[in-house]
């Protein structure tokens, strides 16, 4: 059973980035997504983001195959201000795409919850939280230290 509902948090959260991106394509061209959306910061406190487990999904990215999923996300030897600008800019497409699939799968977890399957609401809001929120949380934290890096070029 713990089986079935893992299997299924999984390939909804593989769809949730596939609906992120979709969505995100939309936004983009909204006055909204340049004014604001890609400003947004919901945690700030690195406190808070070592606690939900930042630095592991950082070492996680960094140290496996994830590395190979988006490689919009890396900088060439020789740093410039126009490519931390588009790196942040790709950084935030990111961001945004898997708080976008967040919210499509906490959806799922919150039907599962109503409906009193509680293990199976807990286990897709687990694998959610691991999929989407924590890699949008280390592109926060690292388009904060990319606006460190503009501010001093």
């Amino acid at each position: 059973m713990v089986y079935k509902y893992l299997s299924f948090s999984i390939a909804i959260t593989f769809i949730s980035f596939i609906v992120g991106m979709a969505v995100n394509a939309v936004l983009k061209k909204t006055k909204f997504y340049n004014n604001g959306l890609s400003d947004f910061c919901f945690i700030r406190s690195e406190k808070l983001n070592k606690w939900f487990g930042v630095g592991i999904v950082k070492w996680t990215v960094k140290n496996t195959p994830f590395k190979f999923f988006n490689q919009k996300l890396k900088l060439s030897n020789k740093i410039e201000k126009t490519d931390l600008h588009k790196l942040r800019e790709e950084m935030t497409n990111s961001e945004i795409e898997h708080l976008i699939g967040f919210v499509f799968v906490t959806i799922f977890a919150l039907v599962k919850f109503n409906k009193t399957e509680w293990l199976f609401g807990l286990t897709i809001m687990i694998v959610n939280i691991l999929m989407n929120l924590n890699p949008s949380l280390l592109q926060q934290q690292n388009k904060r230290r990319i606006d460190k890096l503009i501010k001093k070029l």
